[in-house]
């Protein structure tokens, strides 16, 4: 009900009394804007009280725990007195509002400006997706679980602590009523902390470093002196809480909830439908196996399994020559029309060996044993030898000369002994 000011982009406002500024938010959606924030930033020379106005009076109608946890902060903040403060505003959020109070009759301004791809939304989201993906294997991590325990530790103190001294709380309904108290409070730290990083930083730096440092190493203390999660059901609770806070960041990594909404359900599916596709995959993968062809395994005949395969295939081939020979279908005039021996044919059809026994002589007298072709395929390569390297023949024949001469004086040694 009060009369402000409406903030648009690239504004400059200079003033010295007490005002209100509000941004009214763009209800159409760009997905340009998807990672877009618009800064505002209020400066001064003199110190100014800076108070956040909530539309919402209570938290009742909030539609997530988010904004409850956000509506809640706002009621328990209290008015910030600085020189210089800083606004992100989500492209897409409520509508924000804000009073500025200068303590004197000093200029402050009011500067807007936009930020088309905020790198703190990017670097949400990514972590996020990342997260959710490999929660599994982050879960089983040794090294993860011990940053983990470090990043509790620093972030919320209290439900830190209260993780630690779970063993002495006998109850299960009194651990998780100290543990929603100590999330909300933890979250209110979180955010107060958020608001005045800048400040606390500059002005009480050296504490904050030895805040972290201190906090840090006796996390990892405590978290070394428990070891990593070795159960079963301790290390599914953390993955289901490692997935809940990446449902968290990309939530917090956009600035239109309907993609972070669609975002979180294509992940969902695609990890329940990771086993169905598994198994698809396995039976397909089993499938081809079988109708696969089997590789051809070549064995190599020793060379009497040469000439028996040759000698039995060479008989049953002659068999089915002569059943075809015998058959009615078979041209006996033409084939005999067409021989130079019909009588030997006849003889063979007959069941007469195919070869005679003169050619059979011939053919052992040209190719077997103590044939001249088997001499010359025996000595030629002997001779061809010596005749290139008659150095090595003659030291050949010393060398023999040797065995015979030995061979001669050994009966003669023989009796003399």
């Amino acid at each position: 009900g009060r009369n402000c000011s409406l903030l648009q982009e690239m504004d400059v406002l200079e003033k010295r009394d007490e005002n209100c500024y509000c941004y009214v938010q763009n209800r159409t959606i760009r997905l340009q804007y998807l990672w877009s924030t618009l800064q505002v930033k209020v400066n001064s020379r003199e110190k100014f009280m800076f108070e956040p106005i909530s539309e919402k009076n209570n938290c009742q109608n909030s539609e997530t725990v988010f904004e409850f946890a956000v509506c809640a902060v706002q009621i328990l903040w209290k008015p910030q007195t600085c020189t210089e403060t800083y606004v992100s505003i989500k492209q897409y959020g409520e509508d924000v509002c804000f009073k500025i109070q200068p303590f004197k009759t000093e200029l402050y301004t009011v500067r807007v400006k936009r930020e088309m791809l905020d790198g703190k939304l990017l670097f949400l989201f990514v972590a996020g997706i990342f997260l959710f993906h490999f929660a599994n294997s982050l879960s089983r991590s040794t090294k993860f679980f011990y940053l983990s325990g470090i990043i509790l530790g620093v972030l919320a103190l209290l439900v830190f602590v209260l993780l630690t001294l779970k063993r002495f709380i006998p109850r299960y309904s009194t651990f998780w009523i100290l543990m929603s108290g100590c999330w909300m409070v933890s979250l209110y730290f979180i955010y107060c902390f958020k608001e005045n990083m800048q400040w606390l930083w500059s002005e009480h730096g050296t504490y904050l470093c030895g805040y972290f440092l201190t906090v840090g190493i006796t996390s990892f203390a405590i978290c070394y002196q428990h070891g990593p999660l070795t159960t079963e059901r301790s290390i599914t609770f953390f993955m289901w809480t490692l997935q809940l806070t990446a449902f968290v960041l990309i939530y917090c990594g956009v600035t239109i909830p309907q993609v972070a909404y669609a975002v979180i359900a294509v992940s969902l599916c695609s990890k329940g439908l990771g086993y169905p596709l598994g198994a698809a995959c396995h039976i397909a993968r089993k499938m081809k196996n079988h109708f696969k062809s089997k590789k051809l395994v070549f064995k190599y005949l020793t060379e009497e399994e040469y000439q028996d395969q040759g000698e039995t295939e060479t008989v049953r081939a002659l068999e089915e020559l002569r059943s075809f020979c015998r058959s009615p279908d078979f041209p006996s005039w033409i084939a005999v029309s067409k021989l130079r021996s019909p009588h030997r044919f006849a003889d063979f059809v007959l069941g007469f060996p195919h070869v005679s026994p003169a050619e059979t002589k011939a053919h052992d007298g040209e190719y077997g044993i103590g044939s001249s072709f088997v001499e010359e395929q025996l000595f030629e390569p002997r001779a061809q030898s010596e005749q290139d390297d008659p150095a090595n023949s003659i030291h050949e024949d010393e060398e023999n000369e040797d065995e015979m001469h030995n061979q001669i004086s050994f009966p003669y040694a023989t009796e003399l002994l």
